[in-house]
């Protein structure tokens, strides 16, 4: 029998047991995501401390030191590490002799900025196309489904090369790479927001919204946003990375960040002359691509796992455990 000093019973949907709640009590029982996110927060840290860490070091990213370098062996640095010493704490660059601990903290910041700035670009562009043809009729839904066939269609990196060659060098590149790699990749966001889309219209709570008098827009933001963000957000942690590597490729290919901003595609590429003669110039920007990326890719998968517990019982079938039973 309930008297009136009874507590209530916790009632499902409360800040204790919401969805974002339960997420990140999975998220935090899986180890690798934990370092992975660690990872990431130090990367972000660092590239945000740059000129604070840069002035500490007593550096300049644009700095030459011509003493550094061996002229008649072709400007390798002086020493043992590329030149690794007390002022220049992993040496310097061949043939210039610019600090490279401080251009790496630089070329962090162009490499995140651009890949996160796509992401957000891509995002919002695939949400806005995805629920119109969602939501809209059907010849709505087919305009724009051929138009998102036909921006999956377009070969990306040839489209972006060919973009980023013909504007003007004077436009700041950052934002013109985020606005290329984002225009140009909104496609497959626009796929997944209209499928799931498709499939919340025709439940209970927005037919009820509907019902109640509202307006397809006042329908999408309350009810179906909401609905969205599991998949969206697990698809903006899986473009993050891809990006990331699409900036250092058209950097690599010269049509990225423009010296003497430094960036770590721009940094490989002038790398590739030097990998026989200063090996720690190649390996310190291609490490740390490769572990921003490997960071990345294993945190949106707990992310995807944490959001859909159903994805952990899929992956789970003919384990061991499973098997034993």
């Amino acid at each position: 029998m309930t008297t009136p000093t009874d507590t209530p019973a916790p009632v499902a949907g409360t800040p204790a047991t919401g969805p974002a709640r339960q997420a990140w009590r999975r998220l935090r029982t899986r180890p690798a995501a934990l370092a992975s996110a660690a990872v990431l927060l130090l990367l972000v840290a660092l590239a945000l401390a740059a000129p604070l860490l840069a002035a500490l070091a007593g550096q300049d990213p644009n700095t030459y030191h011509d003493d550094l370098v061996d002229s008649a062996r072709g400007g390798v640095p002086y020493g043992a590490f590329g030149g690794a010493s007390t002022d220049h704490w992993l040496g310097v660059e061949p043939g210039t002799g610019r600090d490279l601990f401080v251009r790496l903290l630089y070329g962090a910041r162009i490499s995140l900025l651009v890949a996160v700035g796509a992401t957000v670009v891509q995002v919002l562009l695939g949400l806005l196309v995805g629920l119109a043809a969602g939501l809209g009729n059907r010849w709505i839904d087919a305009t724009l489904g051929r138009i998102t066939d036909v921006f999956l269609a377009l070969p990306f990196l040839v489209l972006a090369i060919a973009l980023t060659a013909v504007v003007p060098r004077d436009f700041p590149r950052p934002l013109l790479l985020i606005l290329v790699i984002g225009l140009l990749g909104w496609a497959g966001t626009s796929r997944i927001v209209r499928a799931q889309t498709l499939t919340l219209k025709g439940l209970d709570f927005v037919a009820a919204s509907r019902l109640a008098g509202s307006g397809r827009w006042r329908t999408a933001r309350r009810e179906l946003l909401p609905s969205l963000a599991a998949p969206v957000i697990t698809y903006a942690a899986i473009l993050v990375p891809t990006n990331i590597v699409v900036e250092a490729s058209l950097s690599f290919l010269g049509v990225g960040v423009t010296p003497p901003t430094p960036s770590w595609g721009q940094m490989l590429s002038t790398a590739q002359t030097w990998f026989r003669a200063d090996p720690a110039y190649v390996l310190l920007p291609a490490g740390l691509l490769f572990t921003t990326v490997l960071a990345f890719t294993v945190l949106g998968d707990a992310v995807r796992t944490a959001l859909d517990p159903r994805e952990a019982g899929r992956l789970g079938v003919g384990t061991r455990k499973e098997t034993s039973r």
